[in-house]
């Protein structure tokens, strides 16, 4: 290759700074709840720069689009709970949010067909064996 054809990059541009302008848009696009990823493609910036500053400014968090949504049927609270309904929990204890399952429980299981699926996990003749550091 002679000397002509070798070309030297250009050194990437340094991130834009966050002005108080920069920092209302963040904040607004937040609010209206478009993804991290969306929110930095019309921002010129990747979604982690908008992730730190999310995070930086204590913006209200917001439901993951990965986890899964769990039916947002009636209230359950500890005091209208009986045997026979799920009693798996959602939210943080001590907060007004939480709340339990409530649906028809599995015969002689304290959970629905669904979270006992996810609570009751059977162990595999080729796990047995393996140790928790492999």
């Amino acid at each position: 290759m002679s000397e002509q054809q070798i070309t030297a990059e250009a050194p990437p541009a340094p991130p834009p700074e966050w002005t108080e302008d920069r920092t209302d848009t963040l904040r607004v696009l937040w609010q209206e709840g478009l993804t991290t990823r969306e929110i930095g493609a019309r921002m010129g910036i990747t979604k982690n720069a908008v992730v730190g500053k999310v995070h930086r400014l204590g913006l209200p968090k917001r439901q993951s689009p990965i986890a899964p949504k769990e039916p947002s049927a009636e209230v359950i609270r500890l005091e209208s709970l009986s045997s026979d309904m799920c009693s798996w929990p959602f939210g943080e204890p001590r907060t007004a949010e939480f709340r339990f399952c409530g649906r028809t429980a599995v015969h002689e299981k304290p959970y629905c067909p669904e979270h006992c699926a996810r609570a009751y996990v059977r162990v595999t003749k080729d796990r047995k064996g393996q140790s928790a550091a492999a």
